[in-house]
């Protein structure tokens, strides 16, 4: 993924806050609840990127907003908040997460299927692609796409396993075509 310089500092800032206090997946828990706020409120993101709102206003908003979350990670959007990142939270949340993912050996995985997989499914894919690409697990999502006809498509960074059924038939077209 590409981040901005910028969104790399406060991560690393807030990741050795969180590993030197152990605190590495539960404010990893809180920053992607803060990402998800972000995305779904466009709103949010336009009102504390308005220079006619004033920071203190802008603060005591994310304060409200944000009262449940640790200490570390809303003094992180307070102090990005005073600089005048506000438009760097969501690149911030990506970066600490793949700084988590590699400290603790996990890869962020998405696996394309017709219908949803059970935990064992996902455990047994997790188990086999994690050794595949060195790491100890994967952490799946699980996206249902009733195109693929059968089998799975496993996305793990920018490498795409393709073991579907509409995949296999697309390969099998091309080599008929030729």
């Amino acid at each position: 993924m590409s981040y901005s310089t910028v969104a790399k500092r406060y991560a690393l800032a807030l990741f050795d806050i969180a590993k030197e206090h152990n605190q590495l997946e539960a404010i990893e828990q809180e920053l992607r609840t803060v990402k998800s706020v972000f995305i779904q409120n466009k709103e949010l993101s336009i009102l504390l990127e308005n220079p006619k709102f004033s920071t203190d206003k802008k603060k005591d908003l994310l304060k409200e907003a944000f009262s449940s979350v640790s200490v570390p990670v809303l003094n992180t959007l307070l102090l990005m908040t005073d600089r005048h990142r506000e438009d760097q939270v969501v690149g911030v949340v990506d970066a600490f997460i793949e700084l988590s993912n590699e400290a603790r050996g996990i890869a962020e995985a998405k696996v394309y299927s017709v219908r949803a997989l059970t935990e064992d499914e996902k455990t047994a894919i997790s188990a086999s692609f994690a050794k595949r690409i060195g790491k100890q697990s994967l952490r799946i999502e699980n996206v249902i796409d009733e195109n693929i006809l059968g089998g799975l498509k496993v996305r793990i960074g920018n490498r795409i396993y393709d073991g579907t059924l509409a995949g296999k038939l697309d390969r099998l077209e091309r080599e008929l075509v030729r």
